[in-house]
């Protein structure tokens, strides 16, 4: 007798393969035709066409038109139905909560964006949290039970063996040890916490400068000083999610830092942070000094600095460069990894003429010499991560036609 519907091999789990390398191939490349799917897929035209109309019974696929301009007759296109799920993901900061929500197609249908400002947060996080959501939710003209996985992502991290908060100690009103269940209490839907830097580096790695690497390290520059590590294909958290904090890193080229998690800083922090820029700037005479936030201050020196590429404008950006190199060179000498992304505003900014120098100096100071590059994902890179992760484990559950 054949296995149960569940062993591999048996004809419902083929189709569910085969249904699911479909869908993929339509999420990839747009609307195709029967026989390009079947092609694509390897598999027959009656196959193909039984294949598509499961999936159209299923609500998976739309009938969208037909191709033109071939020699021929039109052939009928097929596409992922848009409104067959729907994913949310939230950018928590001190200064706001970015919400956002996107169909299955990975298309943004609603965003909003939430003022958090003030040491003491005027409303509980949960309220926050929730209106975050739903105002993005109302931007798309959805409901809060449309949303099948919310991923939310925060500085710092969740620690799995006791669900509190660590290494943002500057997050104000996310630090409750009840905070996790009060979330899970007032939410509809499964919802996943993960480090900020970390989704940078899955934008990245889905959609931007990782694309088709498996190890590398995303180094992140903004509010504070962070790095991603992905190993074999997968982040790397550690055991208490603090993997990749590097801002606590011991530094040449900068004081000891002692209790770290107290000061929120560390050696490699206030060597290369955003916040060690301005400083930087007006030692060597950089004029003018712009205004804005200290992020946007230090964004704006950087661009600044490889804009002129001269005198203290190019001391400022070679100076910085040998800072971020510094504590680069501990990290790549312990993981060796393929490839280093460079993200964040205050690298970003820099472009090319910081990429080099920062190349460079790594060359010097480090005996594994990875490939430096710029990261892709400007555009709220911690909330397009928050949604390619929630739109990854929506597509497994929605999709899975095998059930």
């Amino acid at each position: 007798m054949a296995g149960s519907a569940g062993t591999p091999g048996t004809p419902r789990v083929l189709r569910a393969m085969n249904d699911r390398a479909a869908l993929d191939l339509l999420l990839a490349h747009g609307p195709l035709s029967r026989t390009r799917i079947g092609k694509l897929t390897g598999l027959s035209k009656p196959t193909a066409s039984q294949l598509l109309a499961r999936l159209e019974a299923a609500g998976l696929v739309l009938a969208t038109g037909t191709s033109e301009g071939r020699p021929g007759p039109n052939a009928q296109l097929y596409a992922v139905n848009p409104v067959a799920a729907h994913a949310a993901g939230l950018d928590v900061t001190p200064e706001r909560i970015l919400a956002a929500v996107a169909d299955v197609t990975g298309r943004t249908v609603g965003e909003y964006e939430l003022p958090t400002p003030g040491r003491r947060p005027a409303q509980p996080v949960v309220r926050q949290v929730t209106d975050a959501l739903d105002g993005a939710v109302k931007e798309a003209g959805l409901a809060r039970d449309d949303v099948h996985r919310l991923v939310i992502g925060t500085p710092g991290a969740f620690d799995p063996n006791t669900g509190r908060l660590r290494y943002a100690s500057h997050l104000p009103g996310w630090h409750s040890p009840s905070l996790l269940d009060e979330l899970a209490a007032a939410l509809p839907m499964p919802v996943e916490y993960e480090n900020d830097v970390n989704l940078v580096a899955i934008a990245e790695q889905r959609l931007g400068a990782a694309r088709g690497h498996e190890d590398f390290v995303l180094l992140w520059n903004e509010g504070g000083l962070g790095a991603a590590l992905v190993l074999g294909g997968r982040l790397h958290r550690g055991w208490t999610g603090g993997a990749g904090e590097v801002g606590f890193l011991p530094v040449p080229g900068a004081p000891l830092v002692r209790q770290v998690t107290k000061a929120n800083s560390g050696g490699y922090q206030e060597l290369a942070g955003s916040q060690a820029l301005p400083k930087l700037a007006r030692e060597l005479g950089v004029q003018p000094i712009p205004a804005g936030s200290s992020t946007e201050v230090a964004a704006a020196l950087v661009e600044q600095a490889a804009t002129r590429d001269e005198g203290p404008h190019r001391r400022l950006l070679e100076t910085y460069a040998t800072g971020l190199a510094t504590g680069l060179a501990s990290l790549v000498s312990v993981l060796d990894p393929e490839l280093v992304v460079l993200s964040g505003s205050s690298l970003t900014a820099g472009g090319e003429p910081l990429r080099a120098l920062v190349q460079a100096e790594l060359e010097e100071l480090a005996a594994s010499r990875p490939r430096l590059v710029v990261g892709d994902v400007h555009e709220h890179p911690v909330l397009r991560g928050a949604l390619e992760s929630a739109l990854a484990a929506t597509r497994d559950e929605v999709f899975d036609t095998s059930r």
